[in-house]
């Protein structure tokens, strides 16, 4: 009996190892893609909590800079790739209320491409994965 099963374990091994290895690349991307929006939902937060400390109007570019680069003076690599100024529209401000009135500052990522490391595995293809608006707003204090 034992001699007809040899070989048996390494068979069901190659028979279900591309179902392993498609459900591991898909685990990995899946975590890269929500890792990568999480690093630009705080970057937006940090630009909106930087601006909402500034003069209204004024440092949109290093605003910008902030959410891209995470640095003021926009240098360095991107913190997610692919990510550009020009994904960084200009924040608004805006005015509600009457007594009293309450300033809030938006900035916003809109169209950031989230791009897989594996274009396809096994004949599945991932493709790119375009993000939502990202935003954060916050009350400006000036």
């Amino acid at each position: 009996m034992k001699l007809r099963q040899a070989g048996v374990a390494l068979i069901e091994f190659a028979l279900i190892l591309p179902f392993l290895l498609l459900l591991s690349i898909t685990a990995v991307e899946l975590g890269r893609a929500v890792w990568q929006y999480d690093i630009l939902t705080k970057s937006v937060r940090d630009a909106a909590r930087y601006l909402s400390l500034q003069t209204p109007g004024t440092h949109m570019t290093q605003a910008r800079n902030l959410a891209v680069y995470g640095n003021l003076s926009g240098t360095g690599n991107p913190l997610a790739i692919g990510l550009a100024p020009s994904h960084v529209p200009d924040p608004t401000w805006q005015t509600a209320g009457t007594a009293p009135v309450i300033n809030t500052v938006t900035i916003t990522i809109r169209g950031y491409q989230f791009r897989p490391m594996f274009a396809s595995v096994f004949g599945m293809s991932f493709g790119t994965v375009t993000y939502s608006d990202i935003s954060a707003s916050m009350r400006s204090y000036l």
